[in-house]
């Protein structure tokens, strides 16, 4: 049995990743951003081990998120879903922050560095990633724009800087496919079930290959 964290859990591919583990039999932690959303996704994913609360959009609140994981132990696999996709131009984090970067970008990237390294870290990229500016001049201090794309080339990014950096970390980036959820809408193609299928596998691998 393994031990599994998956942020913003509470609906779509985090939700639907929680319960398969859970039915596989997995002590399985979910992550919501406040309170009320803890409450429904207990409801949605019965089994789990526990919830933990922290809005990714917070600097401060991603750091104590990371607090409360490392209280709770070891982990065997780390799955970092939570992502937003559009948000109102304009609009800052009370940090002074685009929110697709702090919580999409950021947000794993703090997680990362913060708690205790699990057997396995799994970041959820996209397609979309190859739309990006891979020279990141997006993030440029004075001048910081980021895309959903450009945020989930981030992530990628990420990725193969823990694999480079902790070696003895199985770090793995997935695309999940243009799926149904409420971030891919209604007419997304692809097949829903099929869209967390990877990092159940993933998750739960003691394949050296995987």
């Amino acid at each position: 049995m393994a031990r599994i964290l998956i942020t913003g859990s509470v609906d779509g591919l985090g939700q639907l990743a929680a319960n398969a583990l859970v039915h596989k039999g997995h002590s399985v932690v979910l992550h919501a951003r406040n309170p009320a959303r803890a409450k429904y996704g207990l409801a949605r994913v019965p089994g789990a081990e526990t919830i933990l609360t922290g809005d990714l959009s917070s600097i401060e609140e991603t750091k104590e998120l990371a607090y409360q994981i490392n209280k709770l132990g070891d982990f065997d696999t780390v799955i970092h879903n939570a992502a937003v996709f559009q948000v109102p131009e304009g609009k800052l984090t009370k940090d002074g922050l685009p929110p697709l970067f702090a919580v999409n970008s950021l947000a794993p990237y703090i997680l990362t560095c913060l708690i205790k390294k699990p057997r396995r870290l799994i970041y959820l990229s996209s397609g979309m990633h190859k739309q990006a500016d891979p020279g990141l001049k997006g993030l440029e201090i004075d001048n910081l724009s980021v895309s959903y794309a450009d945020s989930k080339f981030h992530n990628l990014v990420i990725t193969m800087a823990v694999a480079r950096q902790w070696p003895q970390v199985y770090s793995n980036a997935v695309d999940p496919g243009w799926v149904p959820t409420k971030m891919g809408g209604p007419g997304a193609p692809d097949n829903l079930m099929k869209g967390f299928a990877t990092q159940v596998w993933l998750a739960e691998s003691s394949d050296v290959h995987a």
